[in-house]
């Protein structure tokens, strides 16, 4: 029973990067036309059985901790960068900085409200699939027949508060 967990487990995780490099190729026009990709991109992942909700919400939550550190550091890096600096000279200034010290740096040097960029960046993509209620037809009458259907669901929002746990309960239902 464990071979076979293994092995699908691998193979899920095989085929999922897969098809995400490939998709990854595919699309890269339609979000930069005027760029070519210039090496081929190659994506790794995980597959990482945790054994109570709990920790799955905790390691979520640390996973966007760890987003919004990496942004705001690459962001400060390359505006240095793109403000004449090295990229040694650009890392020797950001070494051993905080936050709030990267957030002053941007906005004295670059006029940019860190706060202010958007969800995106900051908290990254939240991926789940919720119940939404949809109008699949008309019926007799002209009227709105509605249903409800599973959809996947991407948003940049905070997923470390309990707002968003209370109102989205079933992601991580336990059985």
């Amino acid at each position: 029973m464990f071979l076979l967990v293994l092995f699908t487990c691998s193979k899920i995780l095989s085929l999922s990067v897969s098809y995400f490099t490939s998709m990854y190729v595919m699309k890269w026009k339609d979000f930069f036309p005027h760029k070519d990709l210039k090496d081929p991109p190659c994506f790794d992942g995980r597959i990482v059985l945790y054994p109570r909700v709990k920790i799955v919400r905790d390691y979520l939550s640390w996973r966007q901790v760890d987003c919004h550190i990496n942004n705001q550091y690459n962001t400060c890096f390359w505006m240095l960068v793109k403000s004449g600096k090295s990229n040694k000279d650009a890392q020797e200034r950001l070494k051993g900085t905080l936050a709030k010290d990267k957030n002053e740096l941007l906005f004295r040097q670059f006029g940019i409200n860190y706060d202010k960029l958007p969800d995106i960046f900051k908290k990254g993509s939240c991926v789940y699939k919720d119940t939404v209620e949809e109008t699949v037809k008309p019926d007799d009458g002209g009227n709105p027949v509605r249903r409800q259907r599973r959809r996947v669901i991407v948003g940049h929002f905070n997923i470390i508060e309990d707002w968003f746990w209370n109102e989205h309960p079933n992601i991580l239902k336990e059985d």
